[in-house]
């Protein structure tokens, strides 16, 4: 099960797992958009099954289980990749932009491992792997809100990683840098429209912040998702890791 998997991380997450053997169950607010994707799994030989949910209503994320059950199986691997990214200074900080970075970052990661952990329990074995960022690790400036979130997530996975070890259940973050995504994209036009600078100038600032000069491919974190995912994996759990060309080294 992926969750934001209809387009950026998620999709190349889905599309790696697929390649990889299993068969895959998306989900994202838009079911137009999650189609596309469930085709392109299918294309692979796999099953798909795509599901409108957002994760910040309780309901729907505690429905998706059994739904996906019924279609594919119960889930064995969890990759909790819905999230969002907004900015704003400090000082004037909207309440509200705090409260839904948070709301989507953290507690909806929250919401999904509660409905799903308890069927990995009973079959004593499962993957749970979620997309944090480098800001999981590192602050920045203009970014207290997605900041906190972050942070927030990577201490939940890690305290789940603890609780969850005698089940045969594994728990870790990958945390990029800068992917070249649809949501990267939003974040440059945004700065571009505060500041009056080009896209293109703003997107190469945020290239440089990665010592390799470039953005992160979304097929490179779906790669360490399938690392994550495999059995050669069993042993490795409440990590953090980083996908960022070296920007954070630790």
């Amino acid at each position: 099960m992926v969750t934001g998997g209809s387009k950026g991380i998620g999709r190349a997450v889905a599309l790696a797992l697929a390649g990889a053997g299993a068969d895959v169950a998306i989900c994202a607010r838009k079911m137009a958009e999650l189609e596309p994707v469930a085709e392109e799994v299918r294309a692979l030989g796999r099953r798909s099954f795509a599901a409108a949910c957002d994760v910040t209503d309780g309901e729907q994320v505690s429905r998706l289980p059994a739904a996906i059950a019924e279609a594919l199986g119960p889930i064995d691997i969890l990759v909790n990749n819905a999230g969002a990214s907004e900015s704003h200074k400090f000082v004037g900080h909207p309440d509200e932009l705090w409260a839904r970075m948070l709301e989507i970052n953290l507690t909806g990661v929250y919401r999904v491992c509660k409905a799903v952990v308890p069927g990995m329990i009973e079959r004593k074995g499962g993957r749970i792997i979620t997309i944090a960022s480098i800001s999981s690790k590192v602050g920045a400036r203009y970014v207290a809100a997605y900041t906190a979130s972050k942070h927030g997530v990577l201490g939940l996975m890690r305290a789940l990683a603890v609780e969850l070890n005698s089940y045969n259940i594994t728990v870790n973050c990958i945390c990029p840098g800068y992917v070249d995504t649809p949501m990267t994209d939003a974040n440059v036009a945004n700065m571009a429209a505060r500041t009056g600078k080009p896209e293109a100038e703003i997107r190469k600032a945020i290239a440089s912040g990665n010592p390799q000069g470039r953005l992160i491919a979304p097929e490179e974190v779906a790669a360490v998702a399938v690392m994550l995912a495999g059995e050669a994996a069993r042993s490795i759990t409440g990590q953090a890791i980083n996908v960022d060309g070296g920007a954070v080294t630790f």
